[in-house]
């Protein structure tokens, strides 16, 4: 099996992608600790701060070391300096908030995943063009589960999952499994700021527990 389609079979088999950025690399650890405890064996690191890189090399170290299984993807990727960059640290995956072709040719080149963040027809048909197979919708709450219901049947070949503005609801996970998304990243309506300030890994692996059962309480209708 390709790197590529190992990602996406585990990204769509835990059905969320969770997502986060922290400053400090002992709060990025214990999250992703917790993360892991609840369950998780695909996750987002957001490459928003001057410690993302290092705390990303920290983060494949201690999952080399005790969390088999885990693959590890950054995600707000816009050029390819910052690809090569964590492509030298071990990332598993790539994920941006809009499509960057030269990002794009670099990984389908080493058969790594990348996914770019897509709003319009013309952005989701020149990723594909460009060999992209998983799409984020970015960002969900402006576009809605209306928009991939009405464009999903000239994609027959994409995986589609929308970030931003996915609430930890049944109603708006179950909304947009309906309309037929393969995954939905949560960022901070599941590891807020709030909690990761509290440093309250125990609400954050138990709220992660929870929103993978709503995601498969969602697909079983």
């Amino acid at each position: 099996m390709s790197k590529i389609q190992e990602v996406t079979d585990a990204i769509v088999a835990q059905g969320m992608l969770p997502l986060y950025f922290n400053a400090d690399e002992t709060v990025t650890i214990e999250v992703l600790r917790a993360i892991y405890r609840a369950g998780i064996k695909a996750v987002e690191y957001t490459s928003r701060g001057e410690t993302a890189l290092s705390n990303f090399a920290k983060m494949v170290e201690v999952r080399n070391a005790e969390m088999p299984g885990l693959l590890l993807g950054i995600g707000t990727i816009k050029n390819k300096k910052q690809a090569e960059d964590y492509l030298a640290v071990g990332a598993d995956f790539f994920i941006s908030p809009g499509f960057v072709p030269e990002v794009a040719e670099l990984l389908n080149s080493k058969g790594i995943l990348y996914s770019p963040g897509c709003m319009t027809p013309t952005e989701i048909i020149a990723a594909e063009n460009a060999g992209v197979k998983f799409i984020k919708l970015f960002p969900g709450n402006m576009l809605g589960p209306d928009f991939l219901s009405g464009i999903k049947d000239i994609f027959p070949n994409l995986v589609f999952m929308p970030t931003g503005g996915v609430d930890t609801t049944a109603e708006s996970i179950g909304g947009w499994f309906k309309a037929g998304v393969s995954a939905v990243g949560m960022g901070s309506k599941l590891i807020s700021k709030p909690l990761m300030a509290a440093k309250d890994y125990a609400k954050i692996e138990a709220d992660t527990k929870a929103v993978l059962s709503l995601v498969n309480s969602a697909r079983s209708k």
